[in-house]
């Protein structure tokens, strides 16, 4: 399939290339072949063992996290710019990985599509990496889905470790797009269906079992983060575990190949991690440490990349996966596009499978200079960090000159310590050397003075409302009565100390998607909080987030089938 405009799709460029031995790429890394398990030639597992003992012989390399602007329902190429910037690092002769999200079938058949990367910059074989992988998300789907069985089926035979049936915790899960599995009623019918409930479903990518094989270190850490679990409560309030359940054992066994990261390749075979995947607006957004740890012991420089924009995925990234992981970043990359500008300027309009507004392909400089307090707003949040920011401005055919300008007048105004154009999605490594440069610089530089956003020892509410003043630029925070009740419960049972997990829209630095710009006089509605004693965070649900997504009127799925050869196509 060929783009309108000429251009090959994603795809057909994917399928141009044949993929190198994955053996030889772990080589590379410095891996032993009995360290790496294969799954057919072109992608494999790495063996916990294998991380460790490659970072008892090498120092680290460089932790660059790659985040962005608010984002319109396009997208800006995040994933695509963390691609062609570890092509263009491996250009100027440097060993650079990728170390990036599985994406979810939610949006693949949905209205994102994959994510991947795109053009001359993604990871291949690309059909993989959008579908099954390596079965990951089925195993934590399958180990989320058990504990819910376990819980019915515990109330059915008694219930002696006194589980409140209206106090039920943990939903289930499906890794596909269902708004009408939001709210379910579970153990109708005859009595041997067990016990009638109220009940609902999440996406799969918003499971606390996949935040917890993103943030584990490996299977012991698994299991234990498993036991702590909170699945419900008693009448007296007091917490039910996976542990007291006696089923994370159980699950554990089902994850004990999911833990092991992913190693693919980049379209031109550089090394790529592709491991776990939570939803950077539900979740906490960020591929795995496990990844992270093996990628750094084998690399000069590893780029990740952060859901959505830096008061989202980044936050997080910062605040939840560094805080675990104790890794300190070097720098980070702020995505940014003219087109996205403009919309945050207030001209035109986007939505995802429909023509491009007219008035965003003209000259309007001066929409793009309105636009970029969004962008300002972006590199004062990573700064806050004390992370030094590199602006990547992710070319466009329709961009001019003048708007690049602008662009990049703004982002050095703003404080980047640079702001350079990008064509990597036409010209692969080769379109992204000046940005991989700058970006070196940076990281080079590092960020001696990194710093958390709040203390462990801050009430929750205080951490919340940290996060929505500083990072989103509001007034403060209205907690829902059911909220309040949540926090007041959580803190105690003992979990004040954690970090919180923000979900909200990613279309808008508030709560709410039509305020765009950098909006200000506005306070962030937190109308429920979760707890994952797991995973080791809280998630305060904003506004009108939801955990399980819905299709839209035309999901992506129509275009997607077989050929007459069994080939995949319409997946972009």
């Amino acid at each position: 399939m060929v783009r309108s405009n000429g251009f090959p799709s994603d795809l057909e460029i994917a399928r141009s290339v044949t993929p190198r031995p994955i053996l030889d790429v772990a080589r590379e890394l410095g891996l032993h072949d009995d360290e790496v398990e294969l799954y057919g030639n072109a992608k494999a597992k790495i063996e916990i063992a294998g991380i460790e003992r490659l970072e008892r012989e090498h120092p680290p390399g460089r932790y660059v996290v790659i985040t962005g602007t608010s984002p319109t329902p396009l997208g800006e190429g995040k994933s695509t710019t963390t691609v062609g910037l570890a092509q263009g690092l491996q250009r100027l002769g440097l060993r650079a990985s990728v170390a990036i999200r599985q994406p979810s079938l939610g949006p693949v058949f949905g209205i994102k599509g994959g994510a991947a990367g795109g053009g001359y910059s993604q990871v291949i074989p690309m059909e993989d990496f959008n579908l099954h992988l390596t079965g990951d998300v089925h195993a934590i789907g399958a180990a989320h889905n058990l504990a819910a069985a376990f819980i019915d089926n515990h109330i059915y035979h008694g219930n002696q470790l006194g589980i409140d049936a209206r106090a039920v915790l943990w939903p289930r899960v499906v890794d596909i797009s269902d708004r009408a599995l939001r709210e379910v009623v579970v153990g109708l019918g005859a009595r041997e269906n067990g016990y009638a409930r109220q009940s609902g479903f999440v996406i799969t990518v918003a499971s606390e079992v996949m935040a917890i094989l993103a943030l584990a270190c490996d299977l012991n850490d698994v299991r234990s983060r498993l036991g702590r679990i909170v699945l419900a409560t008693r009448a007296d309030g007091t917490p039910v575990t996976a542990e007291d359940l006696q089923v994370a054992g159980s699950m554990a066994v089902l994850l004990k190949d999911a833990i092991k990261p992913n190693l693919m390749q980049t379209l031109e075979g550089g090394p790529a991690f592709v491991h776990c995947g939570p939803f950077g607006n539900i979740a906490h957004g960020n591929s795995s440490i496990v990844a992270d740890r093996v990628a750094l012991a084998g690399s000069d420089i590893v780029v990740t990349e952060a859901g959505f924009g830096t008061e989202m995925g980044a936050e997080k990234f910062f605040d939840i996966k560094c805080r675990t992981s104790g890794i300190r970043p070097d720098a980070a990359v702020v995505v940014a596009t003219v087109r996205a500008l403009k919309v945050n300027g207030g001209v035109g309009r986007i939505a995802a499978g429909k023509p491009l507004d007219p008035a965003l392909l003209e000259n309007n400089p001066a929409a793009v200079t309105r636009g970029a307090v969004n962008l300002a707003k972006h590199i004062e949040n990573v700064r806050a960090f004390g992370v030094p920011a590199v602006v990547a401005i992710n070319l466009f055919p329709s961009d001019t000159r003048e708007e690049i300008a602008a662009l990049r007048d703004a982002a050095l105004a703003a404080g980047a310590e640079d702001a350079v154009e990008s064509s990597h999605f036409i010209d692969g490594g080769d379109g992204a050397k000046d940005l991989a440069r700058a970006v070196w610089a940076a990281a080079e530089q590092g960020a001696p003075d990194f710093r958390l956003l709040y203390p462990d020892a801050a009430p929750l509410a205080e951490k919340i409302e940290t996060i929505a003043t500083r990072m989103y630029g509001a007034d403060g925070v209205d907690f829902l009565p059911h909220a309040q009740k949540a926090l007041a419960a959580y803190e105690e049972m003992g979990y004040a100390d954690l970090p919180v997990c923000m979900a909200k829209t990613q279309y808008s630095l508030s709560h709410d998607p039509a305020l765009l710009g950098r909006p200000a006089g506005f306070r962030v509605p937190v109308r429920d909080v979760s707890l994952s004693a797991g995973a080791g965070f809280v998630t305060a649900l904003c506004g009108e987030m939801r955990t399980m997504p819905g299709l839209p009127s035309r999901p992506g799925g129509e275009r997607i089938d077989i050929d007459a050869e069994g080939n995949v196509i319409g997946l972009f």
